[in-house]
C-alpha cells in the first residue's frame, strides 16, 4: 500500500521506492486489505487523536453507513466505547439498522430522531458523547452538536450534503465546544518521516481484522472491464457497498 497519498493507482504495473511503500501481511483477506488504508485509518485517527476516550465513553457519528462510518463503529467497539450512529431514513431502514448493530453498533438513530426532545431518553443509557463525527454537513451537523458534552470535540472529514457546518454562538460560549477538519492524506504527508506512528495504526488495523474485530465494508465485487457500471453504482443514493475493480 501506498504510505502516503496514493501515486495514482489505475495502472498494471508501478515502480516505487521501496521507503513509500507500506508491506500488507499476507494473512489479511484481500478485501480488507484493499480497503484499508483510507476508511479504517480515518477512523482510528478520528477516534484516538482528538479526544482522550476511555471505554464506556460515547462517540456519535453522521453517515453511519459509511466506509468510514462502519469501520469507526468496529473500532470504537473493539476499544470498549459506545456508538450512536445517524443515518437518513430509507426504505430499507430496519434492514440496515440490523446490519450495523451486528458490526457492534450500539444505537442507530434517524436524522429525524437526532431533532426530538426523546434523545433525553437515549442519554440516560448512554452518557453523552466527547466526539462527534461529522461527514454530512447541514442540519445533521447542528443537530449533532447540540448533544455533545461541554468542551466536546466535533471532527468534520466530509460534507456529502454540500451544506456549511452551522454552529450555534451558545455552543462556542456556554458549551466551549472544539470544531476541527481531518483527512487522512494530510495526516499521511505530516507523518511521511513518522513511520512509527504508521506502521504502529497499521500494525494495531491488522490485529484488529485478524481477530475478527474489524472486517471490510459492504462490497461489490467488478471485473475492471466493467468500471463504468461500478461508477453508476456509486453514484445512487442509499447505496452502502464499496465498489471493488478486480484486475
Amino acid at each position: 500500500l501506498p504510505a502516503a497519498g496514493a501515486p495514482g493507482m489505475w495502472r498494471t504495473w508501478g515502480v516505487f521506492p521501496e521507503e513509500t511503500l507500506l508491506k500488507v501481511p499476507r494473512d489479511i483477506p484481500v478485501l480488507s486489505a484493499a480497503t484499508l488504508s483510507v476508511n479504517p485509518c480515518t477512523a482510528f485517527r478520528m477516534l484516538t487523536d482528538f479526544q482522550s476516550l476511555a471505554p464506556g465513553d460515547s462517540v456519535i457519528q453522521n453517515a453511519a453507513n459509511s466506509g468510514v462510518g462502519q469501520a469507526v463503529i468496529q473500532i470504537a467497539k473493539a476499544f470498549g466505547i459506545k456508538t450512536i450512529n445517524v443515518v437518513r431514513d430509507r426504505p430499507d431502514l430496519p434492514k440496515l439498522v440490523e446490519r450495523l448493530m451486528a458490526l457492534g453498533a450500539d444505537h442507530v438513530i434517524t436524522e429525524e430522531m437526532l431533532r426530538k426532545p426523546e434523545m433525553k431518553d437515549l442519554f440516560k443509557i448512554v452518557p453523552k458523547p466527547r466526539l462527534a463525527l461529522n461527514c454530512v454537513g447541514g442540519k445533521s451537523t447542528t443537530e449533532m452538536l447540540r448533544h455533545l458534552q461541554p468542551k466536546g470535540t466535533m471532527v468534520t472529514y466530509g460534507g456529502m450534503a454540500k451544506q456549511p457546518v452551522t454552529v450555534p454562538v451558545s455552543a462556542f460560549i456556554f458549551q466551549d465546544v472544539e470544531l476541527r477538519g481531518f483527512w487522512v492524506t494530510q495526516w499521511k504527508k505530516d507523518h511521511a518521516q513518522d513511520q512509527e506512528s504508521l506502521t504502529s495504526m497499521m500494525d494495531t488495523l491488522c490485529q484488529l481484522i485478524r481477530r475478527g474485530q474489524l472486517t471490510a465494508p459492504a462490497c461489490t465485487e467488478v471485473p475492471l472491464q466493467d468500471y463504468k457500471a461500478a461508477l453508476e453504482a456509486s453514484m445512487k443514493p442509499f447505496i452502502s457497498s464499496k465498489q471493488i475493480l478486480l484486475l
